[in-house]
Parts: structure tokens; C-alpha cells; sequence
């Protein structure tokens, strides 16, 4: 017998406002019932487990112990540059001159993700 990861829980100050970003960065809704003010909200990945924002009292006070690692469907710079407009912060620049590396961000609420090489970067590197 197995588990299955369900889940991925992050907990945060605002459920909903959080939820919405990240509603934008992985392209995916919200939960259809999903209102401002929500405590618990979902947004729905096309695969995998869903991203369950869950509003608790206490700020994040240190690093993650465990995060996202997202791969874009464009080169990795194009989307550093879409998450710093929707409101990611560059934490690490890991990002190497020969193409390799990745960038660690945070979203809105300090919660760190990476940010790796997107598939038109390994394209021009093949």
C-alpha cells in the first residue's frame, strides 16, 4: 500500500488573496465557490496535487523547509519577469552564465519557490 499526496498546504495570513496569486502564476482557477475572506481556498492544478491555502494567525518566520519548483513553459527569464510583476520578490539568484542555475522567489506572503530553466531554454541548449 501507498499514500497518495492529496495536497500541498500553505499556510498564510490572507487565504484567499494568496490563493489568487498563485491562481496566476500556475495558470489554474480557483475553487468555484472560493470568496475574499475565505480562510481555506483551492486553487485546482490541470495534474497533481492541489495547492490548498490554509489562513492561520501566526507571520512565516523563517525559511521553508520544503517549496514549489516551477518550470515554465517559456524561457526561465520571461517568467522571473511575469512573477516580479504579479508581485513575487527575487530572494537568491541562482541563475549561472552558462544558462544552468534557477532563481528563488517569494510570493506575496514570503513563501519561497524556485524558479527553473524553462522548456525553450533546454530547447536552445539541446
Amino acid at each position: 500500500m501507498v499514500s497518495v499526496v492529496q495536497n500541498v498546504a500553505i499556510d498564510c495570513s490572507d487565504a484567499y488573496e494568496l490563493a489568487r496569486f498563485w491562481s496566476e502564476v500556475t495558470g489554474r482557477p480557483l475553487h468555484p465557490q472560493a470568496e475574499p475572506g475565505d480562510h481555506e481556498t483551492v486553487v485546482m492544478p490541470a495534474e497533481g496535487p492541489l495547492l490548498y491555502f490554509n489562513q492561520v494567525p501566526e507571520p512565516k518566520t523563517v525559511k521553508n523547509r520544503i517549496h514549489l519548483c516551477l518550470r515554465p513553459t517559456t524561457s526561465r527569464e520571461e517568467e522571473v519577469e511575469r512573477l516580479l510583476k504579479l508581485g513575487a520578490t527575487l530572494v537568491v539568484d541562482r541563475r549561472q552564465s552558462d544558462g544552468s542555475g534557477w532563481a528563488v522567489l517569494a510570493d506575496p506572503e514570503g513563501n519561497e519557490f524556485c524558479v527553473l530553466r524553462g522548456e525553450s531554454d533546454h530547447a536552445a541548449t539541446s
